[in-house]
């Protein structure tokens, strides 16, 4: 198996948090010192906390965790994303690309076990359902409770000469997304020590990264580091605009003991129907195609005339070319459709009386048109991550506000 399609294989498990991928790679540090705060710990500096989270190697524990998206994605479009937006994550599919990603909604409760690289379990509780992800060694199994569905596939990361990392099968966990945070801070980025914490009970210190330049939806991302052994027990990303965090993710309970060999044991049960997984998030092989993205932001949309390229290059835009204007938290990814394709082809086709419904109730999803010296179009808006569909066939796409995108689209050459 190529090293690219190891990498998307994993990936295809991530919680998607768009913000996390924006910034460069090294860090720029502000010396602060933690405020006077409940509980009382000794001051650090922020770059003395990110390197007592880089030393933690803590690789065995066990707990429960909440999940909170607010992304303020409209009903529709929330669909096309992910599946129910806000709904639950069981029922149908046992697939995980059809399960984890719904975590990019709504609420969940969660329970995570890990130890080491090849063994970890996240199970998402929904009512007296569940979905549960367990990696087993060479196994991946993901097993739907309502539907008595399972899914299972080889994991080739796994065996004699291939490096993992611990927790690369965690996704969900409040580790897994502040590693992604410290990977995206960079020169753009403002690190410091805020007020301490205790979050599942433990004492914790928190590091705020905030962006240096104007136009970030985002605020601020809050890290709750536990202060004995450096584990992130909590991520929370706030908007620039106030309100709720747009992800809150943390550990209401986590023990650092072993956890008991049999949690990541799983027998399909009797009468459930097992589905063997294919390498690369398609069932055909391919990415974009049957992943995702294809199942869901183009169902229903594909076999329009016009929608078929708007669809695919806006979700799955590995197919077309791809630019990315500015750095850091301002920075834009500009997407050209394959063919041209655009909204004038997309609302054509979707005026014509044998058009699906859900053509103009997608066109209606992406919001307002707007204009500027790019041409004319429309966009999409989330508290999070902000599109610009254009009639001529682009796609700009950000976490960054409106008025950032348009003036990044009409700056592009």
């Amino acid at each position: 198996m190529a090293t690219n399609t190891k990498t998307r294989k994993a990936a295809r498990y991530a919680v998607p948090v768009a913000v996390f991928g924006v910034a460069a790679a090294t860090i720029a540090m502000v010396p602060a010192f933690a405020n006077a705060g409940n509980p009382d710990l000794p001051k650090v500096t922020a770059q003395q906390l990110i390197e007592k989270i880089a030393a933690s190697d803590v690789q065995q524990l066990s707990g429960s965790a909440k999940i909170s998206t607010d992304l303020g994605l409209p009903t529709l479009a929330g669909g096309l994303l992910g599946g129910r937006a806000g709904g639950g994550v069981t029922g149908g599919s046992a697939d995980p690309q059809d399960k984890v990603a719904q975590l990019a909604t709504g609420t969940h409760t969660v329970r995570v076990a890990a130890d080491g690289p090849d063994r970890q379990k996240l199970t998402v509780l929904d009512g007296k359902d569940e979905y549960s992800l367990t990696h087993n060694g060479q196994d991946v199994w993901g097993y739907d409770s309502k539907s008595n569905q399972v899914f299972h596939e080889k994991d080739g990361r796994t065996g004699p000469g291939v490096e993992r990392k611990a927790g690369e099968r965690m996704p969900a966990s409040p580790q897994e997304m502040a590693q992604q945070a410290l990977k995206a801070a960079g020169p753009t980025t403002d690190v410091s020590v805020g007020d301490t914490a205790q979050v599942a009970g433990r004492d914790a210190y928190q590091l705020v990264l905030k962006p240096k330049q104007a136009g970030s939806t985002v605020g601020s991302v809050q890290i709750a580091v536990d202060a004995k052994n450096g584990v992130p027990l909590r991520v929370q990303v706030l908007s620039s605009q106030g309100g709720k965090p747009i992800v809150d993710a943390g550990f209401t309970k986590v023990d650092f003991a072993k956890p008991a060999a049999d949690s990541f044991a799983f027998t399909p049960p009797k009468g459930a129907k097992v589905t063997e997984g294919a390498d690369g998030p398609g069932k055909d092989g391919k990415d974009g195609k049957d992943g995702v993205h294809g199942k869901e932001w183009g169902k229903g949309l594909e076999s329009i005339p016009g929608l078929d390229g708007l669809t695919g290059g806006a979700a799955g835009a590995g197919k077309g070319d791809v630019k990315v204007l500015g750095e850091g938290w301002a920075s834009v990814a500009q997407i050209s459709v394959p063919g041209g394709k655009g909204l004038k082809d997309a609302e054509s086709a979707a005026k014509d009386k044998n058009a699906p419904k859900e053509a103009k109730q997608f066109l209606d999803s992406l919001g307002d048109k707007v204009t500027g010296s790019f041409g004319s179009g429309r966009i999409f808006s989330t508290r999070l991550v902000n599109a610009l569909i254009t009639d001529d066939g682009k796609v700009y796409v950000g976490a960054v506000t409106k008025d950032a995108l348009v003036k990044t689209a009409n700056s592009a050459k």
